[in-house]
């Protein structure tokens, strides 16, 4: 079979193109380097900053007596009458300061929520939670003011740091709900404005206590 000239032309310039080794445009795409470089600084120091960027209120406590004693101070100030908190754990942290406005079944009413956490994402200032806790799929969503008590031992620097330690710890039974919480609520819907508590908690606070 006879080829013609310009289709032996074309033929020509794709052997000679096999013979070269062509770079790769976008090198990056093919996922053999990290997308986000590993933090240069404390995990700590970190999340409170993507925290504070995204509204959220950071506090770091030394020990669990600080813990205590900061986050009465904070309740006292604020006014709040009503506290929602049915993790033993957190409750025996907090003391006994708070038994008059304790409560662990009035969610609905209540003026703000306390919870624990599974982990803390640094790069990107979320408190991951799921329905394993005691406070379940609602303390966080529903309380319009949310407080997470962690722990340094907590902190995780990536989403994926924090998936694989949750697939590590529950194995084959993972929680039916695991949630990543970035900040108070907010939505842009409306005109592009962006509006803060709106389906959720206006204000969240990160209690961070060192272990």
């Amino acid at each position: 079979m006879k080829v013609s000239p310009s289709k032996e032309n074309i033929l020509k310039k794709i052997r000679t193109a096999l013979t070269h080794k062509t770079p790769l445009p976008f090198p990056k795409s093919e996922a053999n380097q990290l997308v986000f470089q590993p933090s240069k600084q404390e995990l700590e120091v970190e999340f409170a900053e993507q925290f504070n960027k995204l509204l959220g209120r950071f506090v770091f406590c030394v020990n669990r007596q600080e813990l205590a004693f900061q986050l009465n101070s904070l309740i006292r100030k604020q006014g709040w009458q009503k506290t929602y908190c049915v993790e033993p754990v957190i409750l025996q942290m907090i003391g006994m300061e708070l038994e008059e406005n304790l409560t662990v079944d009035d969610l609905a009413n209540c003026d703000v929520g306390i919870t624990g956490c599974e982990y803390l994402v640094a790069r990107t200032g979320s408190i991951v939670m799921s329905s394993s806790k005691l406070s379940g799929r609602n303390t966080s969503v529903y309380s319009p003011v949310h407080i997470c008590v962690a722990f340094t031992n907590q902190l995780v620097y990536d989403i994926k740091d924090a998936l694989q330690l949750m697939k590590k710890k529950h194995g084959e039974k993972l929680p039916s709900l695991i949630t990543f919480a970035t900040g108070p609520s907010r939505t842009a819907d409306i005109e592009k404005t962006l509006v803060v508590g709106v389906h959720g908690p206006k204000e969240v606070y990160c209690f961070l206590v060192d272990e």
